[in-house]
């Protein structure tokens, strides 16, 4: 999730996706008609720097009027930080709910559970354009085989490092996860002031490729019926090797522990961490450091030497509100809000990823920056249990807790992970 491509978007999530853990709420039917003409309201999140997005959309809206005589848009930008009430506001009361949104991807399944979201599966798959969106990204939009949106850009995460560092003490980027630990311990000890690899306890979606990558898993089962597989020895290797980065000889566990990705990221921006884990969302930010000039960035490294690790494939979605009164005119919109041309013209004017494969082939030779992010979504990517308890487990940081318990001594993987899975089921079966 996670969300806006800025610096903090996934500190944020964690917060924002409460909302999506909610009960039913009442009124969310569709209105049944589908009016040809009127005011159309769309609610998109606010950027840092809103400027450069709120000219894309605008080009989008006026090619939209023109095409749709009688139709107009009328677009709020709402704050990341409190769209959980307002979208909840909007599934309660239709008449004050917007026609379309973007929300986070890893909304999707609370929002269609408490019925908010269309079912657009048969206007998506006409759409010549979504046969290039990439698998999954396409899987973000996706409950129960039906399709809730329109995938807007993608986000994952890759390895930045220090080139001046790892020149000075003849360094090669690591090719392994063992080659990255122990290049991070290297870098440690010859430097003390600098964490070899910046990590962070509450740092989910930086610790969850070491799981992927070690064969292990957040969950097993379907949409609908999920179980826990956090406990599980392929995983719990995956915990134990990102464990093992937290310590004097990398990253002191008293500090670290509690560091999110934005914390990592700025650490490495500010030139106290020789290594990263950080999205090509955080360009920007590193850009603007003290490094400027003086890093570049590669894959993850997976287990085997040359692989990549699986990353979380964040991002946002358009979607069309089932209490919509516009639908031809709403799913229109999305489409359009979503297509290639706008994605191609986010990406320039924020660097948004986009999430048709065949336009980020193009954003990548236009910008070497993207390369890395590009490989290794190629590589494969993976995404949260397609189920409303993830809201429910990422806001009240299960994951974050079990990494906090291991590293601060209070407690060993196993039983840690055994205490993890157990809260995930609970939530599972809670969310029915």
């Amino acid at each position: 999730m996670n969300l806006s491509v800025r610096l903090a978007a996934f500190t944020a999530l964690a917060a924002a996706l409460a909302t999506a853990c909610a009960p039913r709420t009442a009124g969310t039917s569709s209105s049944g008609t589908d009016e040809k003409s009127g005011t159309l309201r769309v609610w998109l999140f606010q950027e840092v720097d809103n400027q450069p997005k709120q000219h894309v959309v605008d080009a989008v809206l006026a090619g939209f009027e023109k095409a749709h005589e009688g139709a107009e848009v009328s677009v709020e930008y709402i704050p990341v930080e409190t769209r959980a009430q307002r979208v909840k506001a909007a599934f309660n009361d239709p008449k004050s709910a917007p026609d379309v949104i973007e929300y986070g991807n890893t909304d999707t399944a609370g929002y269609v559970r408490d019925g908010g979201l269309l079912d657009v599966t048969r206007e998506f798959n006409a759409w010549s354009e979504a046969r290039d969106t990439d698998s999954t990204a396409r899987r973000s939009v996706t409950v129960d085989s039906r399709v809730y949106g329109a995938p807007y850009f993608v986000g994952v995460r890759a390895l930045y490092y220090r080139t001046d560092i790892f020149r000075e003490l003849g360094l090669a980027a690591p090719r392994s996860q063992a080659e990255l630990i122990s290049t991070a311990r290297r870098i440690r000890a010859e430097k003390p002031g600098l964490y070899g690899l910046a990590v962070g306890g509450a740092y989910t979606y930086g610790a969850l490729p070491f799981i992927w990558a070690h064969g292990g898993d957040l969950a097993t089962g379907e949409e609908g019926s999920y179980a826990s597989a956090l406990d599980r020895p392929a995983a719990r290797k995956g915990i134990k090797a990102y464990a093992s980065l937290f310590g004097d000889d990398n990253c002191p566990a008293a500090t670290c522990a509690g560091m999110t990705g934005n914390d990592t990221v700025t650490a490495f921006a500010s030139g106290k961490a020789a290594m990263a884990i950080g999205g090509d969302f955080s360009h920007a930010a590193v850009e603007a450091g003290k490094v400027k000039g003086k890093y570049a960035v590669v894959p993850l490294p997976g287990v085997r030497p040359g692989s990549v690790a699986p990353a979380f494939a964040g991002g946002n979605n358009i979607g069309v509100l089932k209490s919509t009164a516009h639908r031809t005119l709403a799913v229109d919109l999305m489409k359009r809000l979503a297509s290639k041309k706008t994605q191609r013209d986010l990406f320039d004017a924020m660097g948004f990823l986009p999430t048709f494969t065949d336009v980020r082939r193009q954003a990548a030779a236009k910008e070497p920056f993207v390369k890395p992010f590009v490989r290794t979504l190629a590589a494969g990517t993976e995404f949260v249990p397609a189920s409303p308890a993830w809201a429910q487990i990422d806001s009240s940081l299960v994951l974050p807790t079990m990494f906090q318990e291991i590293v601060s001594g209070k407690k060993d993987v196993a039983a840690a992970s055994e205490d993890a899975a157990r809260k995930m089921d609970d939530a599972f079966g809670s969310a029915g």
